[in-house]
């Protein structure tokens, strides 16, 4: 039997985080299908009060099902209940009739979730209260006043507190609903829909919503934009203060100076966050040892590499991968 996926859209939301999840369980149905697998996967619909609403980039989405229809006592089963997120989910949540048909089809769905600022309705609803939660960055500090019963986690792509998930803004919603596919049909087929839509990799929940540029400005000065950029794709090679400075043909002294007011931090920092980047990923999607990773991030040796995870992820290498690495599990960690 199909798992019922309802997806709740509203006048101003994302078309994203519609479309996003929706073309996730999509292609797991699809995929299912063309293994002749004895789970066929999910039936995804998209629900709203009106059958059509307009999301914030103008574009008309026609629902398939009211949410009446689908909060309704009599009706088929929900597996899973997503609330997207949008410039519109702020007077969504602000709406008690639409709050109420939410809780409704809450109490009738095995998990429930929502993407980006879909948090607020969650929390209006009163499904978030005493649990740990995330939305969109810019927003986890209003969703923190205007709900202090909230556990707000600024930093990860998506958390799961019991049978409620919420997600990081926008594109995040891809991650929550592959990580659902991993949990119900397993992380082969979660990742086959990964590479179907081109997603570099699944990034796990507990990543961070910045990655290591994003977490830093961009530098507007030719040099140390190269030079960031060098970082990036190197972080392998010497990449201490001297050597970067002569890189960028400036003094040490000038050169700390510059590249703290250019990114915003200095150079020792933002070469460390690139290379605990590149181990994470090296951890979450190879099998190699700790000592190959620690060698190609650029630490060198596994205990500078445990150093800088304790610093700056809060685990050790092998709790991370234990966590987050599936295909890793059993490598030498």
């Amino acid at each position: 039997m199909f798992r019922r996926v309802v997806i709740v859209a509203f006048d101003g939301c994302q078309a994203l985080d519609v479309v996003g999840p929706l073309e996730v369980f999509a292609g797991a149905r699809e995929a299912q299908a063309r293994r002749h697998a004895r789970d066929p996967g999910y039936a995804p619909i998209v629900a709203a009060v009106p059958r059509s609403v307009r999301a914030q980039s103008g574009i008309e989405i026609a629902t398939q099902a009211r949410l009446a229809g689908v909060a309704a006592a009599g009706a088929p089963a929900i597996d899973t209940l997503i609330v997207a997120g949008g410039r519109g989910a702020r007077r969504a949540a602000r709406d008690s009739s639409f709050v109420r048909l939410v809780g409704r089809a809450a109490r009738r769905a095995r998990r429930v979730a929502s993407v980006c600022t879909g948090a607020f309705v969650l929390a209006a609803a009163g499904l978030l209260e005493r649990r740990r939660a995330t939305t969109h960055w810019a927003y986890c500090d209003s969703l923190a006043e205007a709900h202090p019963n909230i556990r707000v986690e600024t930093a990860p792509i998506f958390v799961r507190d019991g049978k409620v998930w919420t997600s990081a803004g926008v594109s995040a919603g891809i991650d929550l609903a592959l990580a659902m596919v991993e949990e119900d049909l397993g992380r082969e087929l979660a990742m086959l829909i990964a590479r179907w839509l081109v997603v570099f990799v699944r990034r796990a929940g507990g990543q961070s919503q910045f990655s290591a540029q994003l977490q830093a400005q961009a530098a507007e000065r030719a040099p140390i934009r190269e030079l960031q950029a060098f970082i990036l794709e190197h972080p392998e090679a010497a990449l201490g203060v001297p050597a970067l400075a002569k890189q960028a043909a400036m003094s040490v002294r000038n050169f700390a100076r510059i590249f703290r007011a250019e990114v915003g931090l200095p150079p020792a920092a933002y070469v460390e966050r690139v290379r605990v980047e590149t181990a994470r990923r090296l951890l979450e999607t190879s099998e190699r040892s700790v000592d190959d990773v620690a060698e190609a991030s650029g630490f060198g040796t596994p205990e500078r590499l445990r150093r800088a995870f304790a610093r700056r992820v809060g685990l050790s290498p092998r709790e991370y991968r234990a966590r987050f690495g599936a295909r890793g599990r059993g490598a030498d960690a």
